[in-house]
Parts: C-alpha cells; sequence; structure tokens
C-alpha cells in the first residue's frame, strides 16, 4: 500500500523539480517550439495556398489549350475544306481545258480530212478528165484517120444536135 500513498516529502520534490523543469522548458524550448511549429503552420499554409494558385493556373490553362486545340481543330477543317474546293476546283479547269483541247483537235482533224477528201476528189476528178480525154484523143485520131467516117460522124452529130 505504500505504492498508493507517496510520502508528502517525495511529493513536494517531485513537485519541485516538475516546476523548475516547466519554468525552464517554458523560458527555453518553447518558444523556439513554438516557433517552429507556427513556421511549419505557416510553410504548409504557404504550400497549400501555392498548390491551389497552380491548380487554378493549371486548369486555366487546361481550358485555354482546349480552346487552342478547337480552335486549331476548326482551321484545319477549313483548311481541308478549302483544299479540296481547291482540288476540285483544278480538276474541273484541267477537265475543261482537256475538253476544250479535245473539241479543237477533232474540229482540226476534221477540217484535215475534208481538206484530204477534196484533194483526193480534186486528184480523181483530174485522172478521170486526163483518162477521158486521153481516151477521146485516141478515138478521136481513129475516126479523124478515116475521110469517109468523119463525115458520117459529123452528120451524127448535126443531127443528134438539132433533136436536143
Amino acid at each position: 500500500m505504500k505504492l498508493l500513498t507517496p510520502d508528502p516529502g517525495l511529493l513536494l520534490w517531485t513537485l519541485l523539480a516538475f516546476l523548475i523543469v516547466f519554468f525552464i522548458l517554458k523560458k527555453m524550448a518553447w518558444p523556439a517550439i513554438i516557433k517552429g511549429l507556427k513556421d511549419r503552420e505557416q510553410s504548409i499554409s504557404d504550400a497549400i495556398a501555392t498548390a491551389e494558385k497552380v491548380k487554378l493556373e493549371m486548369a486555366a490553362l487546361k481550358n485555354e489549350n482546349e480552346a487552342l486545340m478547337a480552335q486549331a481543330r476548326e482551321e484545319r477543317s477549313i483548311m481541308i475544306k478549302e483544299a479540296k474546293e481547291q482540288t476540285l476546283k483544278m480538276i474541273s479547269e484541267a477537265k475543261d481545258k482537256a475538253k476544250g483541247e479535245y473539241d479543237r483537235i477533232v474540229a482540226d482533224a476534221q477540217v484535215a480530212i475534208a481538206q484530204q477528201k477534196n484533194a483526193a476528189l480534186t486528184e480523181v476528178k483530174n485522172q478521170v478528165g486526163a483518162l477521158v480525154i486521153e481516151v477521146s484523143e485516141k478515138i478521136l485520131r481513129r475516126e479523124l484517120s478515116n475521110k469517109a467516117e468523119q463525115e458520117k460522124y459529123i452528120n451524127q452529130l448535126a443531127e443528134e444536135a438539132k433533136l436536143n
């Protein structure tokens, strides 16, 4: 039971030692501990404030980045649309130019064919004419060589001329 009821002298000396240690700690250690705790609390609150500020800046940058990406996509789609339109326009112009060139070549070919046809017809006519003249000349020489046949032929022509 002696453990449960301490001696008053021990209690006094224990209390006195506690108070001496308490005042020494209060004068020397607590201000440093409290200052360290306040500094730590301040650095933690500053870090939290900085983190919140960075978080807000990151959200703003993310929104700005998304807006820029949307604008870039829109510009890209506009550029692709313009490129397609330009391509279709160039293809259409090339087709029109090719059609015009085709029509010109066909027209030139038709003119050349007509000219060659006319030249061929003229050549055939000239050859037929020359052949007719040659045959007529041979016939007339044969017929004109004989005086009696010549007179007979003249009379025949005169009669035919009167009938016409």
